[in-house]
């Protein structure tokens, strides 16, 4: 298995990148990453449009949840229902998650927004592993990658209850993925039709980080919404291309050579 010269570009990828994360000093929180644009209030709910546009994720994370369970996901493969269900668990807790934070935006409350982001990106990385290289691989990977994204967001919350902040593994987890799905679409062939769907999630995922990167500027620009709610429902509309996916998706009559 190791003989494939593409896995073996993404196993060094990987320890590369942990090797020069860990290499770099702890990286402390930003105590004005919590300065979000648009503090307005409504009926009561402080940061109003940041709060609410997370409701975006919880209908998504439902609608995923129920049509895994409705085993109507014909669009991915079948051993892979559970990794399914457990990154729409995911979204749906994010939107609960991230909500709670911007209701009171602290690095306490923040824990609760990252615990559940990382249950969702690394059943995501699982999926994508076991859709085009081995669902064999994913399916032994999964446990492990749900584990080290729990203990990131743990190891960083209890480092800065410590005075000593520490971001790095949390970093790892949430940016290593989106270096490595693209490499893998574009190295290895799916064992599914509709490439266009996982380019689309890239796609809306990478839109949503530049709405939150330009947060103020979108805020001052528009006036009406910030670039930080949008980055919540730009997300939200990545989750939902994959939810389509798993709908009209096909299994390829012909699977391409899988390493098994």
């Amino acid at each position: 298995m190791l003989d494939d010269y593409r896995l073996k570009i993404i196993v060094a990828i990987v320890i590369i990148t942990i090797i020069l994360v860990f290499s770099m000093d702890p990286i402390a929180q930003d105590p004005s990453y919590h300065n979000f644009a648009d503090q307005r209030g409504m009926i009561n709910i402080p940061n109003f449009f940041d709060v609410i546009s997370n409701l975006a994720f919880v209908i998504v994370g439902a609608m995923g949840m129920r049509l895994i369970r409705s085993r109507r996901a014909t669009g991915g493969l079948p051993e892979l229902q559970a990794v399914y269900m457990t990154f729409f668990v995911g979204v749906f807790l994010t939107g609960f998650g991230s909500a709670y934070y911007h209701f009171h935006p602290d690095n306490q409350s923040l824990l609760w927004d990252r615990l559940p982001m990382t249950i969702a990106f690394m059943a995501l990385f699982s999926a994508i592993v076991g859709e085009y290289i081995s669902s064999r691989i994913a399916l032994k990977i999964f446990i492990p990658l749900l584990a080290s994204g729990i203990v990131s967001a743990g190891y960083w919350h209890v480092s800065e209850l410590n005075g000593s902040g520490d971001l790095r593994a949390y970093v790892l987890v949430q940016f290593l993925p989106i270096l490595l799905i693209p490499l893998i679409l574009l190295l290895f062939d799916s064992g599914l039709n509709g490439n266009k769907y996982i380019w689309g999630v890239i796609g809306a995922y990478a839109v949503s980080k530049i709405m939150e990167f330009f947060d103020a500027q979108i805020y001052s620009a528009l006036g009406v919404i910030s670039g930080h709610s949008l980055k919540h429902l730009i997300a939200a509309l990545a989750t939902f291309i994959f939810y389509r996916a798993l709908l009209n998706r096909q299994i390829l009559s012909k699977q391409v050579a899988r390493m098994e």
